[in-house]
């Protein structure tokens, strides 16, 4: 019983509150679960009055008893509780301390009033043990109880009905039928005199208490009898708090859960002597324990295994039926809080499960954007997919990206549904909005990359159709270039233009992106004719050196000159330097405009014609030039045009002329080797002298014509040395290298021509020996002469016949 009771010191006899003993009271009897259903009976009376014995009886509790043997003395010091043994519903019992007692003396009643203003604010039953003898008597013991008790009600702002239960001991023979009146009238007579805030001045006494009276007999005396009547007694202790039961009507209980909490706040406002307002006192106690309930729900909430699982699982990634997984565990959790804070203040309780909902909810918010980052993460890389996988089967692409961005919002969209919970109403507007943001940028840098491909891969063609033909036209640099480079820039761009317009439609450009794209396609390839241009410009002195070797060297139809004497140089060189001026004129400016500029009659006027206009005095005193070539523009040429400044051109003409001099010179040089190598017969005048001087000789050989004859052979023989050795030849590598190499070689040509005659007179003609390598070799020089460095190329096949046919007559005769 002792272990069932659990009876424990509630405050002891210098107004300690025992804090552990209550929590462990209340922890052990299991008080937290019994919500509202649960009852306070105390118990008061005077000293040594039985009171201890009488719960003991009533509810079997072990509260200590007086032993009467040792004398009458204080048992009970303070305050005891202990649960009722087999009551039902749980009922606790409160043994409150003697009054009238002689330890604390006469005037010491401050702790018998706190103490019953104590029992008052929790008891809902209060026993008032009382002696039947001193039932009408006007100074009896049970007056100052009484009083005490009417007193302190005054210091309830808002009182509660409490049920007073007289218990009369040691009843007489006198029914109790007739004490009941008198114990009636005597507590009106002491409710009357007591005094009474001015609002409750006229409030009877049934507004505060229900008043029970009811009696046993002596316990010493009819001990037998005393506990029949108690354990009658005790039958209307259970269900007390039900509708008509013993309890009062319980306005201001608190519930269980808070009981420990409530009787130590009673306990400290009644110790500070303070006024105790019981609502006050009762939304406190429901506000603090809301605030205990609601915390540990959100402490419980961090540990709990479910979600600890579906923290765990987010963060790897996205989690299905995640708010249905969420909402469960939260509403496990609000579930529990309800039911353990249903007794306490509606309002309190409400105000504190919002706020628990509150910080729950903010607990599981970051999980939840955690969730939603993934959605947005999934459905941005589905996006990316989806739309590389339609690009590549070729389908447009903004009908790509409308289509890709539908159904992966459409997706994100049921994600989020997926993830809302139940108990909030969050917003994922704004996520959606950095998903939009998000397939934005990726589709406007994806659009981005595929038309810098779809131009660079146009600008590209655009280069090699232009390019190639470009250079070509610059190299023939006629008059028709510039109008041809136009054609073809314009050709070529208008095609590429139409083209891209074509491949760009699929992306539904605004016409103002378009046209810009389109102009800068017609920029680019106006650009890499202007590149090309400037290039070539570059390379304009050697391009100039071969149009003039072209016109110099050969003859209009494409055939290498031969410089046979008859030819005009100086006017084959104009017209190679015409032609080099011409090719000047036309890479000094780029001319994709069609503006008409006189270049070219500058350059033929200034450095051809030699028409330059000499400065006059005045303009040389002021240090002006009237050379149209002294300067850095051209005239009608911006500066962005101009390739070549009218300065350069004439530097560029002067490097020129010095290099292409040398050809000139060659090509004199073998004209006037051709006039000698051709010219046999001595001047007329040594032809006149001849005659008149060897008149003579001539007739002494007409006289004898075996003179004529040796002569004949002379010649013959003269000539065949001479087509034999190459006399020549052999002289055109100079004159002492001739000399010293047709020395070497006359005895043996001598003898060898001999030997041949000799051996053609006997029948026995010899093959003819074979000429020497290296006279073969010179005359093979001798009939092709060229000069690589200066350009300068001719040959004579016509001499080349003539010599072969003198050969053959030799070799006849």
């Amino acid at each position: 019983m002792e272990d069932q009771c659990c009876s424990t010191q509630l405050i002891d006899g210098d107004g300690v509150f025992n804090v552990s003993g209550l929590d462990n009271f209340v922890r052990t009897t299991k008080l937290v679960h019994c919500g509202l259903s649960y009852a306070v009976v105390a118990i008061m009376g005077p000293q040594s009055s039985g009171k201890s014995t009488l719960l003991n009886h009533l509810f079997h509790t072990n509260f200590r008893e007086m032993d009467a043997y040792s004398g009458r003395n204080q048992t009970t010091k303070g305050i005891w509780i202990a649960k009722c043994v087999g009551i039902e519903p749980s009922t606790i019992a409160m043994d409150l301390e003697g009054t009238d007692g002689r330890e604390r003396g006469e005037d010491d009643t401050a702790f018998e009033k706190q103490s019953a203003l104590f029992a008052l604010a929790i008891a809902d039953i209060v026993l008032i043990n009382m002696w039947c003898h001193d039932i009408g008597r006007e100074q009896a013991a049970n007056k100052p109880l009484l009083k005490t008790v009417f007193q302190v009600m005054t210091r309830l702002f808002s009182p509660r009905k409490t049920t007073l239960l007289f218990v009369i001991r040691d009843k007489s023979k006198t029914p109790i039928e007739y004490l009941e009146p008198i114990l009636r009238e005597d507590i009106e007579k002491i409710w009357d005199v007591v005094p009474k805030p001015e609002v409750h001045k006229n409030t009877p006494l049934s507004e505060f208490f229900n008043v029970e009276v009811t009696g046993l007999s002596s316990y010493e005396e009819k001990e037998e009898q005393f506990k029949q009547q108690v354990a009658e007694l005790r039958q209307r202790f259970f269900h007390s708090i039900s509708p008509g039961g013993l309890a009062g009507d319980r306005r201001g209980v608190v519930p269980a859960s808070g009981f420990s909490f409530s009787a130590q706040q009673i306990w400290k406002v009644i110790r500070e002597n303070k006024d105790l307002d019981l609502p006050a006192h009762k939304v406190m106690v429901a506000t603090v324990r809301c605030e205990e309930i609601a915390t540990e729900k959100l402490r419980l909430l961090s540990v709990d295994k479910g979600w600890l699982a579906l923290e765990e699982a987010v963060q790897a990634g996205p989690v299905s039926d995640f708010g249905k997984k969420l909402s469960a565990v939260l509403d496990t959790y609000f579930s529990e809080y309800d039911l353990e804070a249903i007794y306490f203040d509606e309002g309190v309780r409400n105000a504190k499960r919002r706020q628990l909902e509150s910080k729950a909810l903010d607990f599981v918010h970051p999980l939840y954007s955690s969730m939603l980052g993934h959605l947005r993460s999934k459905a941005f890389e589905s996006f990316k997919t989806r739309l590389e996988q339609l690009l590549n089967k070729g389908e447009g692409f903004a009908a790509s990206v409308s289509r890709c961005t539908q159904s992966c919002m459409l997706e994100f969209d049921q994600g989020c549904a997926d993830a809302a919970i139940r108990q909030a109403n969050w917003d994922a507007s704004k996520v959606r909005e950095k998903l939009s943001r998000d397939i934005d940028a990726h589709a406007s840098s994806v659009r981005n990359a595929k038309l810098a491909e779809i131009i660079a891969n146009y600008e590209k063609n655009l280069a090699e159709e232009l390019i190639a033909p470009v250079e070509s036209l610059f190299e023939v640099g006629s008059e028709d270039t510039w109008p041809s480079i136009r054609r073809l820039l314009k050709r070529d761009s208008e095609a590429a233009v139409l083209d891209f317009s074509t491949a760009i439609t699929g992306f539904e450009l605004d016409q103002s992106t378009v046209d810009t794209m389109v102009q800068n396609i017609r920029s680019y390839a106006r650009n890499v004719v202007e590149k090309k241009a400037r290039e070539e410009s570059g390379k304009v002195l050697i391009r100039m050196k071969e149009r003039f070797s072209a016109v110099f060297n050969h003859d209009n139809d494409s055939m290498p000159r031969v410089w046979t004497g008859k030819e005009d140089i100086r006017k084959i060189m104009k017209d190679a330097h015409s032609a080099s001026l011409r090719l000047l004129s036309v890479m000094a400016a780029i001319r994709l405009d069609e503006k008409p500029d006189k270049i070219e009659t500058v350059l033929i006027s200034s450095l051809i014609d030699g028409t330059l206009t000499v400065s006059s005095s005045r303009d040389r005193s002021i240090g002006t030039s009237a050379d149209p070539l002294a300067s850095s523009t051209w005239e009608e040429v911006s500066r962005k045009d101009t390739l070549i400044t009218p300065v350069q051109c004439k530097s560029l003409w002067r490097q020129f002329k010095a290099e292409t001099e040398y050809t000139v010179t060659q090509a004199v040089s073998a004209q006037e080797a051709h006039k000698r190598s051709n010219n046999w017969l001595p001047p007329p005048w040594a032809i006149v002298a001849m005659v008149v001087l060897g008149f003579n000789e001539f007739m002494l050989l007409l006289k004898n014509p075996l003179y004529l004859m040796v002569l004949f052979i002379a010649y013959l023989l003269s000539r065949a040395l001479w087509v034999q050795m190459d006399i020549s030849g052999e002289f055109r590598h100079g004159t002492l290298a001739g000399l010293i190499s047709i020395s070497s070689r006359f005895l043996p040509t001598v003898m060898n021509l001999l030997k041949r005659l000799a051996e053609e007179a006997q029948g026995h003609p010899t093959p003819e020996a074979p000429r020497p390598q290296q006279s073969l070799a010179e005359s093979s020089v001798s009939s092709n002469i060229s000069s690589s460095d200066s350009g300068l190329e001719y040959s004579s096949p016509n001499m080349t016949h003539r010599r072969s046919m003198k050969t053959e007559e030799a070799e006849v005769y």
